[in-house]
């Protein structure tokens, strides 16, 4: 293959890349857990956060309720990263590993 050839591949593959980068961005996640659903952009900043099945709320379940939020936004930054190396992982194995 001559440079010339490689360069073309190289920027197509850039661009792909580039793609699948702003894909990931506008994409939506949620997460879940028992009492909280949150929802992130691609970006992985918070867009939503629900509450579920709240019919009475104590002082008392704070510590719980935040404990559920946490696990919802770790639930929703991992499908980030799923989907993130589920589109990019390729590349990152032809280019040594830079994804």
């Amino acid at each position: 293959m001559n440079m010339q050839a490689l360069m073309q591949q190289a920027q197509r593959m850039q661009k792909d890349i580039q793609k699948k980068q702003e894909e990931i961005q506008k994409g939506e996640y949620t997460g879940t857990s028992e009492l909280v659903e949150v929802t992130i952009y691609g970006s992985k900043k918070v867009k939503s956060v629900k509450l579920k099945n709240m019919t009475s709320f104590d002082a008392e379940d704070i510590e719980i309720l935040e404990d559920m939020i946490k696990l919802a936004m770790n639930d929703a930054i991992s499908k980030v990263d799923k989907e993130t190396e589920a589109k990019l992982g390729a590349y990152g194995k032809q280019l040594g590993g830079l994804f």
